[in-house]
């Protein structure tokens, strides 16, 4: 091969990889540029008032969810089938995470039990409170409300009877505009959901 054409083939050889570097380069300036999705809690656990029970410690495991509501992602429903998430948003931790924690805190900032735990904690327990996610979205074929359902458990862990199972679901209208107000607007509804599982449960127990 003569000089000038190993010259020639160098050269192209170098525009090729200076190109490809180029839009790699561009690639990961993308990457870098795109901001982070809003993150979002729930609000502090409410406070249930009532006269103390001694001697009684509970234990608050994970609840179970299905795959759609056990991520970080904020679920909407454009129609009862159908399952969309809500744009540039997501919850501080996995929902199943945030919804057992703020049940712990619950339980504890009511004072009417001895002691409240996870799953770990070394608790000598009498009770286990056993709840499964069924909903916990926004619906927008509903007028946009949030709908909060959860279901919920007391299992006897002396002798393993269920002492009672319930359903508990509350709504609430979105009002005002953004994601923001889809937050507010399930945070309202999960607070009368805690309210409700925490006031149940001491009543039973």
């Amino acid at each position: 091969m003569a000089a000038g054409s190993c010259v020639s083939v160098r050269a192209g050889r170098w525009i090729v990889a200076m190109a490809m570097a180029t839009v790699l380069s561009g690639c990961a300036g993308g990457l870098v540029s795109s901001p982070p999705p809003d993150t979002y809690g729930l609000s502090a656990a409410p406070v249930i008032a009532g006269q103390k029970i001694r001697n009684r410690q509970i234990l608050i495991t994970e609840p179970s969810a299905l795959k759609a509501l056990d991520s970080e992602q904020i679920v909407i429903r454009p129609t009862p089938s159908a399952i969309q998430y809500l744009a540039k948003s997501q919850w501080s931790d996995r929902l199943p995470n945030i919804v057992q924690d703020k049940l712990v805190q619950a339980f504890e900032n009511s004072g009417r039990i001895s002691g409240v735990g996870r799953p770990g904690d070394g608790l000598a327990i009498d009770y286990k409170i056993i709840t499964a996610i069924r909903a916990f979205e926004i619906k927008a074929d509903a007028g946009e409300q949030a709908v909060v359902e959860i279901s919920a458990k007391i299992l006897n862990d002396r002798n393993g009877v269920v002492v009672a199972t319930q359903v508990f679901r509350s709504t609430a209208r979105v009002t005002g505009s953004g994601n923001a107000a889809y937050v507010q607007s399930l945070d309202r509804a999960f607070e009368t959901v805690v309210q409700d599982i925490v006031a149940w449960t001491l009543s039973r127990i």
